[in-house]
């Protein structure tokens, strides 16, 4: 599986950004996409994901109700619709795929096997 993320840059506060994050390669019935983010000096966390067959997303708290996360089925492509953005969400923003989802380990790292590149999110305050 390979993973190609685009979009973020930077936006001052109050602003808006989007992701994108194309998939390629083998795909697994019960899979999922999602989004991390690591902030410079701190660890990797959970920003948002998609149950690809039912579309279920599951956000982080810090981000709910201003990150919208939708899929492309016929471009099997991703998307991370980031509106209201604060200083705080500034970090490299990487997606990632999930062989087998389960709920209760969605928001875990290490439950995803593949990872794209990052990219740069910078909000200025």
């Amino acid at each position: 599986v390979q993973l190609q993320a685009s979009g973020g840059g930077l936006v001052q506060a109050g602003g808006s950004l989007s992701l994108s994050c194309a998939a390629s390669g083998p795909t697994f019935n019960n899979y999922a996409l999602g989004w991390f983010r690591q902030a410079l000096g701190k660890e990797r966390e959970f920003v948002a994901a998609i149950r690809w067959s039912t579309g279920s997303t599951y956000y982080a708290n810090s981000v709910k109700g201003r990150f919208t996360i939708s899929r492309d089925r016929a471009k099997n492509t991703v998307h991370l619709q980031m509106n209201g953005l604060k200083p705080e969400d500034t970090a490299v923003y990487y997606c990632a795929y999930n062989r087998g989802v389960i709920t209760s380990t969605v928001r875990a790292p290490e439950q995803y096997e593949y990872w794209g590149q990052g990219t740069q999110v910078t909000v200025s305050s």
